[in-house]
């Protein structure tokens, strides 16, 4: 997080493999102190390109076509001396890199560019009248998908200290107890969670819209655009989230059809969310610095890949428990140790990682987290070194 209040710029990036992709958000995030946080184009103040790879050239080609008044910010070994971007010459260093995050800020406040500016521009002139209309269609998806506010959101990343009051904690569990610790497990399956779970999977099976119902509020369920509709905000959500449905709801959850059109969620579009996101804060605040009964703790779980952290809540040590396990299997109490962090820093990200299906307990041996045996002590081979030192001596002859 950064130290002041400056509102994170909000950057796009193009051109870069998935490890620089990745390096970069974790830069931003890290040495950057939140000065800027990667986005999806659409909600893009500036643009930043790696015109190193052979794809950042063409996608600083297409961005200058476009001619819109966002800054450009060009990472290069060399400078290629463009008129109209702003260079940084790689390696990195942390002082050019802010100081071009200053330079596009001062160019965002001359031009009032307070918002994300639209992917699409209208070219009226050029175009004919069917080429119009499709653009003019293009626009207003665009239109629709930017008031979808909630589902645009960028990532938020907790410290320490703000861990327990969003998050909430569990009465009862001491994680200075090690034997409380080890038992500091939940059931997704009692909770809101399991439930939205299962719809989520039903929905992506048949393919089509569903509703989960509730004493509290539906749950609209999009598989095609990968979204969820809740007419609640997040302190709601995250109160709902803590209670036992047997205990919250007196009755079971269930699920129905939908039509799209009668649904009622296009007069609220900012109650859609990516459904990935909402799976994710659910989990954690389900979990609450608990991990899921489903896992084992004495045994070690993996990691399949790196979780999208700039639309997910960052929970703390995210970014490093992630590192940690991306290098191999582990199990959570090592994890703390490793990196000593507590250990419901672990949980509850293991927590919302399990619930996308991003970490899964290691089942072979070889996936075991295991201390390599010291190799055996080599056998006293008299006959090999005394032909070793024979050479030697004929050899000095």
């Amino acid at each position: 997080m950064q130290d002041n209040q400056v509102k994170p710029l909000q950057a796009a990036l193009h051109g870069m493999d998935g490890r620089t992709y990745k390096t970069m958000v974790i830069y931003f995030q890290g040495p950057c102190k939140g000065a800027a946080v990667v986005v999806e184009d659409i909600d893009a103040e500036v643009d930043i390109i790696d015109a190193d790879f052979p794809a950042g050239k063409e996608a600083l080609e297409k961005i200058r076509e476009k001619n819109l008044p966002r800054p450009i910010i060009v990472l290069s070994r060399e400078d290629a001396k463009l008129e109209g971007v702003l260079f940084v010459e790689k390696p990195i260093r942390l002082s050019a890199m802010l100081a071009a995050f200053t330079q596009a800020r001062s160019v965002i406040e001359s031009k009032g560019l307070t918002k994300p500016l639209p992917v699409a521009t209208a070219e009226v002139a050029e175009t004919s009248k069917g080429e119009q209309e499709v653009d003019s269609k293009k626009q207003r998806v665009d239109l629709e998908e930017r008031k979808k506010t909630a589902k645009h959101k960028t990532a938020m990343q907790l410290d320490e200290s703000g861990f327990s009051n969003f998050i909430g904690i569990i009465p009862g569990i001491d994680f200075e107890d090690r034997e409380q610790v080890l038992n500091a497990s939940y059931s997704p399956k009692n909770y809101f969670q399991g439930y939205v779970l299962s719809a989520v999977k039903v929905a992506k099976e048949k393919n089509r819209m569903l509703q989960l119902n509730s004493n509290w509020k539906p749950l609209l369920i999009f598989p095609h655009s990968h979204e969820v509709w809740l007419d609640a905000d997040d302190k709601q959500l995250r109160a709902f989230a803590s209670l036992e449905m047997n205990k919250a709801t007196g009755t079971k959850l269930t699920i129905t059809a939908v039509d799209p059109a009668s649904s009622g969620a296009g007069a609220n579009l900012e109650r859609f969310q990516d459904m990935d996101a909402f799976v994710w804060k659910l989990a954690i605040w389900t979990s609450k610095g608990r991990y899921p009964k489903a896992i084992d703790i004495n045994r070690p779980i993996f990691i399949k890949h790196w979780p999208n952290f700039t639309r997910s809540l960052i929970t703390p040590h995210a970014l490093r428990i992630t590192a940690l396990l991306i290098n191999g299997p582990r199990t959570m109490l090592n994890i703390s140790e490793a990196l000593n962090v507590k250990p419901q820093y672990v949980f509850v990200f293991v927590s919302a990682a399990y619930a996308l299906g991003l970490v899964g307990q290691a089942e072979r041996k070889t996936d075991d987290l295991l201390v390599p045996p010291p190799p055996a002590p080599a056998k006293k081979d008299s006959k090999g070194l005394l032909n070793k030192i024979l050479g030697k001596l004929r050899a000095s002859k």
